[in-house]
């Protein structure tokens, strides 16, 4: 039998049904302080929960254009301001009880940007909102959710160890300030600043000065701070490391 015959004669029915699905864990910083979005159910199963945006892959999708299609649904964003989005995959849950309906694979993904609008709910959720990080202890996420946000929110801060993706909170001109404010807001530690620059400074490729300095002072006075923008490094060598880490290390 050529390959030809056997796919014609191939019956994927007398398999196990699987589908699969994307969920997106989307980071951003609002007001100083780390923010996930989350959608409310409309319709069971988990009905009135709060999840992460998500959704059925399609058939003529692959995972990562299934993954922002679902993003940009709940945001509202257009090509050109999902193309500042990082999206990358996490990894993926397959528990056989994970969802009462069947048996469903999801592949989770981890987006993060500056500046994200509010969220306008799908035709299928009762509600979207950005939630801060530090709120979410006390609500029961859908199906393994929590799970999928707290590994999550462990890749973001551990990218931002050895990764130059916290310039990707950003816009494209920054201070070293503002840099640090990332660190702080996505890592929940405060941090030396004279430390931070020097270290940042230090780390080959990960910032390059513009030439350009903010138009004003500090909140207190004092001289314009220089802006910087994202260098070409794709690995921060050395790694900037938070200080939980740095104390075992030493």
């Amino acid at each position: 039998m050529d390959e030809q015959e056997f796919l014609a004669g191939y019956d994927p029915s007398a398999y196990p049904a699987v589908a699969v699905t994307v969920d997106v864990v989307a980071l951003t910083i609002r007001e100083g302080a780390l923010h996930l979005l989350l959608v409310r159910r409309g319709q069971p199963p988990y009905a009135g929960h709060w999840a992460l945006p998500g959704g059925f892959v399609q058939p003529d999708e692959d995972l990562a254009t299934g993954a922002r299609r679902e993003l940009a649904e709940e945001t509202g964003l257009g090509d050109e301001r999902m193309r500042r989005v990082h999206l990358e995959q996490l990894r993926s849950y397959g528990d056989p009880g994970r969802d009462p309906r069947m048996r469903i694979v999801s592949v989770a993904h981890l987006a993060f940007a500056p500046d994200l609008p509010d969220p306008v709910a799908a035709s299928d959720a009762a509600d979207a909102a950005w939630l801060p990080v530090d709120a979410l202890g006390s609500r029961q996420l859908a199906f393994d959710h929590a799970r999928i946000v707290e590994e999550g929110l462990e890749r973001a801060r551990a990218k931002l160890e050895y990764t130059p993706l916290a310039t990707r909170f950003l816009d494209a001109e920054f201070t070293i300030s503002e840099l640090r404010g990332v660190y702080e807001t996505v890592w929940g530690h405060p941090l030396h600043a004279g430390n931070f620059h020097r270290k940042v400074l230090s780390v080959p490729g990960f910032v390059e000065s513009t030439g350009a300095t903010t138009e004003r002072g500090g909140a207190r006075g004092g001289p314009r701070a220089k802006l910087y923008r994202a260098g070409d490094a794709r690995l921060l060598h050395p790694a900037l490391l938070r200080p939980a880490r740095e104390e075992e290390i030493r």
